[in-house]
């Protein structure tokens, strides 16, 4: 399998660079060459894991890869990576949440970052490598927690100052040693671009080594499909994905490409609704984002719909025959937090409750669907407890992160000023 530019104008690579670079010469995203389908026999064995996220994950995985990693080596990797389970939960006759926030910071992110520190352990030479990423939030916790004590690894990590959860601060700020925290004053779209500019930086990368850990980078992206392969479980249901930057939609289109058996997919987002506009008009405009309470999806210039885009050969109604979009302001998401709640016994966080309310506007009253529950309620408790009327107790994991004694390093909206960071962080 090689890997090509989302714009074409690169030529083709093995994973391995791919993994690495993160972004193409031309400032495109990597993509799978072609996307062949698993094969009848590949989708008996998933279906007949039961919903096993290592068997899972093998066989998905070594379809991507084949030819680039061995079987037994990818379901070492994969199992050691993915230690915690990922349910499917009933929540209505009709509707099943998969629930990906049972891992180290209870969120989704634990699934791409932690298999992308093992595969990047697995194909590095030692040479000391900086990972850097932007985050409106749990990419952040997330990718700081997969590589924190990993040899010959720094990871820098930027963040909008006072658009993040307190939870989230402290899984991002807490851990030292290898661990630096960036706090920007400006929004996550700011920190975003201040990350593209040291990726396309030929001067600072002569210096250091540089690694995306954002969902632009294939070590992130691929492992999310994984979990996908969960719902085969069930008759062609459609899946809601709360989105702000589009990996794992992305991942989810990836999925249905190579097989997944599932009819359509509703990009369900907040007031930060560039993608769901253009899936109504066919323009795409992106703006600076706007702060929510499901602040993970503040984005106003997702960088995965450029991957969407190229998958479907830059066709606006091959797009919107697989997906349709949704999007809703903080009051209703809050109102139907405390309302599924009441009604249904299930608590949602503000993006799983987005996630519900795209499932429950696209789906027929004869249709099956999923609804991706991404981050444990607790993480955003701020929001939740109003929203029910009660406390929610802090698990465990997050509240020994809330008492650790935090450190974030305070940067403007300056390149320059972040480029001298990163050449003192790797002397």
């Amino acid at each position: 399998m090689r890997w090509v530019s989302s714009r074409g104008a690169s030529p083709a690579v093995p994973f391995i660079d791919a993994l690495f670079a993160g972004t193409a010469p031309d400032g495109g995203l990597y993509m799978p060459e072609r996307l062949d389908p698993l094969s009848p026999e590949q989708l008996e064995a998933i279906r007949a894991a039961a919903g096993d996220i290592v068997e899972i994950g093998t066989i998905v995985g070594s379809h991507l890869l084949r030819d680039e990693i061995s079987a037994s080596d990818l379901k070492a990797l994969v199992k050691d990576a993915l230690d915690f389970p990922i349910p499917l939960v009933q929540v209505t006759d009709k509707i099943w949440a998969l629930e990906l926030f049972h891992g180290p910071t209870m969120a989704f992110k634990d699934v791409g970052a932690r298999t992308q520190a093992r595969l990047l352990h697995h194909f590095t030479d030692g040479t000391p490598l900086t990972i850097l990423v932007a985050t409106s939030g749990d990419t952040g916790s997330a990718v700081a927690q997969a590589f924190h004590g990993v040899p010959d690894t720094r990871v820098v990590v930027l963040y909008p100052e006072g658009k993040v959860s307190d939870v989230q601060e402290a899984q991002m700020a807490s851990l030292g040693d290898n661990i630096v925290a960036v706090a920007v004053h400006g929004t996550f779209d700011d920190c975003q671009r201040l990350v593209k500019q040291a990726f396309a930086d030929d001067d600072l990368r002569s210096h250091v080594w540089l690694t995306p850990a954002n969902s632009i980078n294939l070590g992130r992206l691929l492992p999310q499909v994984f979990y996908y392969f969960v719902l085969a479980a069930l008759d062609r249901p459609t899946v809601s994905v709360p989105s702000g930057n589009f990996g794992n939609l992305t991942a989810g289109l990836i999925a249905k490409r190579i097989g997944l058996p599932v009819e359509r997919f509703v990009a369900a987002t907040n007031v930060n609704d560039v993608v769901p506009e253009y899936l109504r008009t066919g323009e795409y405009r992106p703006r600076a984002s706007v702060k929510t309470v499901a602040n993970a999806m503040d984005v106003g210039a997702p960088s995965n719909f450029e991957r969407m885009l190229a998958m479907y050969g830059d066709s606006f109604e091959s797009l919107r025959c697989d997906i349709v979009g949704a999007a809703f302001d903080d009051d209703t998401v809050v109102a139907e937090i405390g309302a599924v709640y009441r009604r249904y016994g299930y608590l949602l966080d503000p993006h799983g409750a987005i996630a519900w309310l795209g499932l429950r506007q696209a789906l027929s009253a004869e249709e099956r669907g999923v609804f991706l529950a991404t981050a444990h309620p607790a993480k955003f408790r701020e929001v939740v407890e109003p929203a029910i009327g009660e406390a929610i107790p802090l698990p465990p994991v997050l509240a020994e992160a809330i008492k650790r004694p935090r450190h974030s390093e305070r940067l403007p909206v300056d390149y320059a000023t972040l480029k001298n960071l990163l050449l003192a962080q790797s002397r």
